[in-house]
């Protein structure tokens, strides 16, 4: 119950981002409205340990090179005098900060000797992070059926985006270690990229960073419920998991209304 309180009060942006951002009246709602650069973000709140501040991309725009930024800052953004221009390197370079560019691969720090442990089945319902276990179907984006679904569905399986397309979904937390430190976990479309960065200190609060750069315009917070997944939850993972694309599924014999939930969700 706690961790649920705390995550409705950080799923919004900080009042206080770039220059060329704009959000909408609930602050759930980035848009950059100029150039390029200046669309640094933060979470309302620091995060809580496990607690993912997710976001997904709702509009590009054409013409400019590079994508989404996310990772935690231990900087709280209301002592900030100005906003730095780039979350790369310009708040990295501020120190206890960990950012990193959103691409089709992700970085991922491996200790020396530590196995590469084998990620979950996209079907499962949760995805484990430690011991943080979130309801996986909240983090997964997928992209509105239509004529060359299919062509999609062959390239990213269960549906899944790009990292960087529209409807994408982006995730950041930090997991607590036995040493008193914590690992940065970057979460793209329900997969976990892995410790991203290690050694971050716990005794200070983390605020997510969303960087809306180059061709990512706009960006939603995305509330994450960490209760169990619906019924109808569990029933579209088992529909996807049996089927070759989503277009398969206008001729299952199905009630329309959950045919509906499986081909937009």
């Amino acid at each position: 119950a706690a961790m649920a309180a705390r995550c409705r009060l950080a799923a919004r942006f900080h009042h206080v981002h770039g220059a060329n951002i704009r959000l909408d009246a609930s602050q759930t709602q980035a848009t950059r409205v100029e150039s390029f650069a200046n669309g640094v973000c933060f979470s309302q709140e620091p995060l809580a340990p496990g607690q993912i501040f997710l976001v997904e991309i709702e509009e590009k725009e054409l013409g400019w090179c590079g994508h989404l930024r996310v990772g935690l800052t231990t900087h709280d953004p209301q002592s900030l005098e100005v906003v730095p221009e780039y979350s790369l390197p310009d708040l990295v370079n501020m120190g206890d900060t960990w950012v990193f560019a959103i691409t089709r691969n992700h970085n991922r720090v491996v200790v020396e000797g530590e196995e590469v442990q084998a990620r979950g089945r996209p079907w499962e319902p949760f995805l484990l992070i430690e011991r943080v276990r979130i309801p996986r179907d909240t983090l997964v984006g997928r992209s509105r059926p239509g004529r060359y679904s299919h062509i999609l569905d062959d390239l990213y399986k269960m549906n899944v985006l790009p990292a960087t397309a529209r409807r994408s979904r982006i995730g950041v937390l930090y997991a607590p270690q036995p040493d008193g430190t914590a690992d940065m976990h970057i979460v793209i479309n329900g997969d976990d990229m892995g410790p991203s960065a290690r050694g971050l200190p716990t005794t200070r609060p983390l605020y997510a960073v969303v960087d809306v750069f180059a061709s990512t315009k706009s960006v939603r917070v995305i509330p994450v419920d960490y209760g169990f997944p619906s019924l109808q939850t569990l029933c579209r993972l088992v529909i996807q998991k049996h089927i070759v694309h989503r277009l398969a599924i206008n001729g299952l014999d199905l009630p329309p209304l959950l045919k509906s939930f499986c081909l937009h969700e």
